[in-house]
């Protein structure tokens, strides 16, 4: 296949050196001028337990791209979608598709640009890290699904499935991405939360003392996701299932207990959001995440305060107004809510 990948950082800048590595072409595009200089000079290297080997790809910025392709995947960060897919849309043929390989629910802003006709939806969910320019650190497998946002199973979607076989041999195209992508905003919170301290992924999920408030929060998202009539799907140890009310007693409780042994096997120990937070210093997704979601629910009569109180917080670790730590987690936990009980 001939794809170009834009957004060459952790999830693009893994899953493009498979591809190009099983002989696809592959060109890669970022915002870093000095990432895309040094993957034009030495290539693009993914390191880690999984992988050790090095691609040569052809790579630019935005500002020196040139061509159109059918296949355009975009894997920048969710709040940084829309400025990407209009820059992207004069390389994207009359006939092409964009694929979002990113974290949200990005494939309904881009439907809004391309239309949706033209938008694939991904989930993606394996661990990787942007380590420094040209190095791209991939710590941990997970689940890799593609599907069309109108449920169909397309020769598209195969042939795109197919390719990420290259990536992930147990890559699945489904007919229900977004019961993926809404599972993935639930779960997510969770991470969102975990970010909130220094701990570790697998450390914070398994402390018991906050086990409530992640199953509260869970709730909140799953609660939106059914007044918009999806059904979440199970993955990587997350099961949505288990986070309803009427779920069996313990329940939830077990799937945070596979959820840290699924985190604890891989060498990327905290969340990217983590990362942007502690290393990076950069704003983080939370709006494009979370906030669509305390937006959704607002609108479908949903109350979110645990999510709204998340986002905030995050926010204010940004500004640096708090710390990341377990006072901050406390905060969070503190927040009213009928679902935030023990």
């Amino acid at each position: 296949m001939r794809s170009l990948i834009w957004g060459a950082g952790a999830i693009g800048g893994t899953l493009g050196p498979y591809l190009a590595r099983a002989g696809d072409d592959v060109t890669m595009v970022d915002t870093v001028v000095e990432h895309v200089d040094a993957i034009t000079r030495g290539g693009l290297r993914v390191t880690g337990p999984i992988d050790e080997f090095t691609v040569r790809v052809p790579a630019f910025t935005p500002q020196t791209l040139s061509g159109t392709w059918d296949e355009i995947i975009l894997a920048t960060k969710a709040h940084h979608t829309d400025v990407a897919v209009r820059a992207l849309l004069p390389h994207l043929t009359a006939r092409g598709y964009l694929v979002s390989a990113q974290n949200g629910l990005n494939e309904l802003a881009i439907a809004e640009v391309v239309g949706a006709e033209r938008t694939v939806g991904a989930f993606i969910n394996f661990g990787a890290d942007y380590l420094e320019p040209g190095v791209i650190h991939y710590g941990g497998h997970g689940a890799v699904v593609v599907g069309e946002i109108d449920g169909r199973i397309t020769p598209r979607v195969t042939a795109i499935r197919d390719a990420w076989h290259h990536f992930d041999p147990r890559a699945i195209v489904t007919p229900n991405i977004w019961g993926y992508l809404w599972g993935k905003e639930a779960y997510g919170a969770m991470l969102f939360a975990t970010a909130l301290t220094n701990e570790s992924i697998a450390h914070a999920l398994a402390m018991p003392a906050y086990r409530h408030l992640y199953i509260a929060l869970a709730r909140e998202i799953l609660a939106v996701a059914a007044a918009r009539i999806v059904r979440p799907e199970a993955f990587d140890g997350f099961d949505p299932a288990a986070y309803l009310t009427t779920a069996p007693a313990g329940a939830a409780e077990r799937s945070l207990d596979a959820l840290v042994a699924h985190n604890r096997r891989s060498a990327k120990s905290h969340s990217g959001i983590w990362r942007d937070l502690a290393v990076r210093k950069r704003p983080t997704e939370v709006d494009a995440q979370l906030g669509i979601v305390v937006t959704l629910g607002t609108e479908a009569v949903v109350p979110t305060p645990l999510t709204a109180r998340l986002v905030a917080l995050i926010h204010e670790v940004e500004r640096g107004v708090r710390q990341q730590s377990l006072d901050t987690l406390d905060a969070l936990a503190a927040t009213p809510s009928h679902t935030v009980t023990p």
